[in-house]
């Protein structure tokens, strides 16, 4: 029902900044949830950011203070701004929606930190 399309990936320096977004198929006031997760080599996938349908936000320890989720309704689109980035934020970034209790998620996006 929901397709989801993340860009805004890339090679950064540790301490700059990248902007994530997630476009989706249908209206985002009709998702109850979306966020983003993150993968990186050897770990599991966690939790980074999400923001809830009346704009409820909830961050993963390491990244409170640094990355921000938004979200532009009337582009149906989510946001993550990613600061002062360090190394070990480098992973794969998946944007997640959960639709009426089913989860759907994107492609993912390469996000690298040098040092």
């Amino acid at each position: 029902q929901v397709q989801l399309v993340e860009s805004g990936g890339g090679l950064v320096q540790a301490g700059g900044s990248l902007r994530l977004s997630c476009a989706a198929s249908r209206l985002i006031f009709s998702i109850n949830a979306m966020g983003w997760y993150r993968q990186a080599p050897g770990k599991q996938r966690e939790l980074v950011a999400q923001i809830t349908r009346i704009g409820r936000t909830n961050y993963a320890d390491s990244v409170k203070g640094r990355f921000t989720i938004s979200r532009d309704n009337a582009k149906n689109t989510v946001y993550m701004h990613m600061n002062s980035l360090k190394p070990e934020d480098t992973a794969v970034y998946y944007c997640n929606a959960d639709v009426k209790g089913t989860i759907y998620w994107g492609q993912g996006t390469q996000v690298t930190v040098s040092s």
